[in-house]
């Protein structure tokens, strides 16, 4: 599915982006911006190997919701020096593309 594959490339950049991050943030921002985006492949895949159109739907909101969780934590991100606007705007116009296509 190209919405799995692009959410597994999205996450890679959320992994490259983050190694930037100050050493003080691996249990803080880091952590969160990683998990948030391991989840939304996963849940797409989990949610594609189901058996009814409605359990592959829930698992589809939980991986908005992980959209959703890491555009907040790239802002603030962002409002603390640790990440750049360009980086910034790149990889929310790449979350919009997931969240269209979910």
């Amino acid at each position: 599915m190209e919405i799995w594959k692009k959410s597994r490339s999205f996450c890679k950049d959320i992994y490259k982006v983050t190694e930037d991050f100050p050493e003080g943030e691996k249990f803080g921002l880091v952590n969160q911006l990683r998990r948030a985006s391991v989840s939304i492949p996963s849940n797409i895949a989990e949610g594609a190997s189901r058996d009814s159109a409605k359990d592959f739907s829930r698992f589809l909101q939980i991986a908005i919701g992980s959209c959703y969780e890491i555009e907040t934590q790239m802002l603030i991100a962002n409002d603390l020096g640790f990440l750049s606007k360009e980086h910034l705007l790149d990889l929310r116009s790449k979350l919009e593309a997931i969240i269209k296509m979910t």
